[in-house]
């Protein structure tokens, strides 16, 4: 996937691709790998790609998308028939439908926007015809959604069992596909995550920095999840599995917001921009956000452009340290500000951390906030830690800190080498022993872990610094600080101390990373990266299951060992000959793996934490496992 490509629609990857000979689908993948390589000149909504000294292909995005197989042209012999408009699509991000126009620019607050071209005005009134049917018959998923839900699930599946290694452009196209008729057909949820499942894939394959196996296992989980289920759910459980195109915006009357922090946002789709985090006088929070198509560079230079709400001149990065007096606000149910004609906001006053109403989100139990984002609430955590060093991990290290008796790892939101995250946090390991209230947002796992995102200034309690936006310098830690971080690599699983020995918080951290659980949660890791065959040829799935039947999880077990029975499951005809495999019953396996494995690190995240038990997670409660 090239970050220099602009979005192309899902719908026109499949369309070119589906349009391919089988001759040359069979080069595709090469052809993919050979464009990515050449450079991209942007000029305008125009990017031109040199496939030779002689051809061209040419990509045109008005507003940023390429929305039309028309707008991408090649000038070589064979066009329009040729391998490289099909490469160029499969070569550039995906298009995110709720993506392209931003719902904060929609002044009457309704979910639709107007569309841009003739082919997305067709989609929206398919959409909304299927709406119709669903409002007569809100208890059961329609047929020609249950047909859609198939093929996304078969695709999807499909993906799962060739794996990232495997999952070409060819099957990645089929996945587009059936995420534009999903969409057609109502069905807004399961087509956001197939199409997140293929820019995962795309970004495994491009061996993408900001690749991550976890998040692309999580997206496979959430379309198999939702497509599995919708077939069989009535009554209020249909809407939800359907989804919504955008999140409609509600009038909140006027609000008096202080400034929290702002973060970059930087995603994998080709889309970037700043969230500026606020809250009200009674503690709610709200965002004022601005994120568009474009890189790194305008993940940090978003900061210092004006929010985008009333005739206010505050720049995002003071925003985050400022207040605003809004009136006629609409606000969206995940409490993001819409910036809509009718809206007025002028600059307030703001407020410290420590002091009303600020002070108040730091009052609530760590506990209560861990319980809070586990059962889907908002996942950003206000705690106050000391800080007690680093621990190296495979990823890079983390900052070791003390909250509350609870040991944390703080981890780097974004590893991005342009966004400063990862410099200051190895300055603010220079400041051991400083006690800090930060903002992070909740890792679930066996261990307490967060993603560091603003913290108090080491050197002046009454400011803050944005870990993504600004830098630290060493000038701003205190003069007491130990002269260099102080690092402890904890100690290997089963290392014995002399009697009277405290281990350290990273030694406890890394023998309780070692919990069994990780034996089946590796295996549906190495599913997505590896498929089926990985599985297949294993010659350790039952001394993995036995050990997990002796420290009691004989649940985790009965599903490692389906699992790997599904993949070794091939059948052969008369002749010998391998028959197809039994895809659907490979993809179930792993799904009931996945869900059980998310359901019970989501426990042991609570125990971690001393939190309440968390409610099921929503794959686990749509699947009824």
């Amino acid at each position: 996937m090239s970050p220099d490509l602009p979005p192309v629609d899902p719908s026109v990857t499949a369309a070119l691709v589906g349009a391919l000979s089988p001759r040359l689908r069979k080069r595709l993948d090469a052809g993919v790998a050979k464009l990515a390589a050449r450079p991209a000149v942007r000029d305008g909504d125009t990017v031109r790609i040199a496939v030779d000294d002689e051809t061209d292909v040419v990509l045109h995005a008005p507003g940023g998308t390429v929305t039309s197989a028309d707008a991408i042209r090649c000038g070589c012999l064979l066009a329009p028939d040729c391998l490289h408009r099909a490469a160029a699509a499969s070569a550039a991000p995906v298009a995110d439908d709720t993506s392209q126009a931003d719902p904060a620019e929609d002044t009457e607050g309704h979910e639709e926007t107007p569309p841009e071209t003739q082919e997305k005005t067709e989609a929206t009134e398919a959409t909304e015809a299927t709406r119709q049917a669903s409002r007569a018959r809100p208890d059961t998923a329609t047929v020609e959604q249950r047909s859609a839900a198939r093929a996304v699930y078969d695709a999807a599946a499909a993906v799962l069992e060739a794996g990232t290694d495997g999952a070409g452009a060819v099957l990645q196209a089929e996945l587009l596909r059936a995420a534009h008729t999903a969409r057609l057909a109502g069905l807004p949820r399961a087509a956001a995550a197939a199409v997140s499942v293929v820019t995962g894939v795309r970004a495994a394959r491009s061996a993408d920095p900001a690749y991550r196996l976890a998040g692309l296992v999580g997206a496979l989980v959430g379309v198999l999840g939702v497509t599995h289920r919708l077939p069989h759910a009535t009554g209020p459980e249909v809407s939800e599995l359907r989804g919504t195109v955008r999140q409609p915006y509600r009038p909140d009357g006027s609000l008096r917001l202080y400034g929290l922090f702002s973060e970059p946002i930087l995603t994998a789709t080709g889309y970037a921009g700043a969230v500026t985090w606020t809250a009200g006088a009674e503690g709610r929070l709200y965002t004022v956000s601005d994120v568009a198509p474009g890189g790194p560079a305008r993940a940090t230079g978003a900061a210092d452009r004006a929010v985008r709400i009333g005739d206010t001149a505050l720049t995002h990065r003071e925003l985050s340290r400022a207040g605003l007096a809004v009136s006629g606000a609409t606000v969206s149910p995940t409490g993001r500000l819409g910036a809509g004609a009718a809206v007025r906001a002028v600059r307030a006053s703001g407020a410290a951390w420590r002091d009303e109403p600020l002070d108040r989100l730091w009052a609530v139990p760590v506990a209560e906030q861990v319980t809070r984002a586990l059962n889907g609430g908002q996942d950003l955590l206000f705690l106050e830690v000391t800080l007690t060093g680093t621990v190296r991990e495979t990823t890079g290290d983390c900052l070791l800190a003390d909250c509350a008796g609870v040991p944390l790892r703080l981890a780097t939101a974004h590893d991005d080498p342009l966004l400063p995250y990862r410099d200051n946090l190895r300055l603010l390991a220079a400041a051991r022993g400083s006690r800090l209230r930060i903002v992070a947002r909740l890792v679930p796992g066996p261990l307490p872990r967060a993603l560091l995102l603003a913290a108090e200034h080491p050197g002046d309690p009454a400011a803050r610094v944005d870990l993504g936006l600004d830098r630290l310098q060493h000038a701003d830690l205190p003069t007491d600080a130990d002269a260099g971080p102080h690092r402890d690599a904890g100690l290997p699983v089963g290392t014995d101390l002399p009697t009277g020995t405290v281990p350290s918080p990273a030694a406890v951290v890394t023998a309780r990373d070692e919990a069994p659980l990780h034996l089946l949660r590796r295996r549906v890791h190495q599913t997505v990266s590896g498929g089926r065959r990985v599985l297949a040829f294993s010659r350790e799935g039952s001394g993995d299951g036995a050990r997990l039947r002796r420290v009691g999880l004989a649940t985790a077990a009965a599903l490692l060992d389906d699992l790997h029975a599904a993949a070794a499951d091939r059948s052969r005809d008369t002749f010998g000959r391998l028959l197809p495999a039994d895809t659907d019953r490979f993809a179930r396996a792993w799904l009931a793996a996945a869900v059980y494995t998310d359901a019970a690190e989501r426990a042991l995240c609570a125990d971690a934490w001393g939190a309440a038990e968390a409610e099921p997670s929503p794959p686990a409660a749509l699947l009824g496992l």
